[in-house]
């Protein structure tokens, strides 16, 4: 199942950007709740926030390597509890998602805009819901150890 949650992660979002790509035009924005949320196609050369401008190679070595330990440690990773597997799965897929931009680009495609943070995609959710769902996880764990 995280496997096909991983997947899945990466598929939405490529067809997202691909239809942001192919029916607008960079920094065009398409209010769909006027102030709030509207979606506005950029090109991020960095993480998130845009820290770390214009370091593709550090960015593609760093989810390589995030790949490979996944690999290396995948039936570790099997005997975590279906939160740390689900939570993986989707900072997986998203990693991979951001890494097709950039092995293509160098260059996030974002376009989400809730006009009071910085401009996301499908990816960088996933990631943020995967790390949050792993660390909830390990906090909870721990918490239940103390007790």
């Amino acid at each position: 199942m995280p496997l096909i949650l991983m997947i899945l992660v990466v598929v939405l979002d490529r067809i997202t950007k691909l239809v942001v790509v192919k029916t607008m035009t960079e920094n065009m924005s398409i209010p769909i709740i006027k102030d709030i949320l509207h979606l506005t196609y950029i090109l991020n050369p960095g993480a998130a926030f845009g820290m770390l401008e214009y370091s593709r190679v550090f960015f593609i070595s760093l989810t390589l390597v995030i790949l490979a330990c996944a690999v290396i440690f995948r039936k570790k990773i099997q005997q975590e509890t279906p939160m740390i597997k689900f939570g993986g799965a989707l900072f997986l897929g998203g990693a991979i998602g951001n890494l097709v931009d950039r092995i293509n680009t160098g260059l996030v495609i974002d376009f989400i805009d809730f006009r009071v943070w910085p401009i996301f995609n499908v990816a960088d959710i996933a990631i943020c819901v995967g790390v949050g769902l792993i660390v909830w996880s390990v906090m909870r764990e721990e918490s239940h150890k103390e007790k």
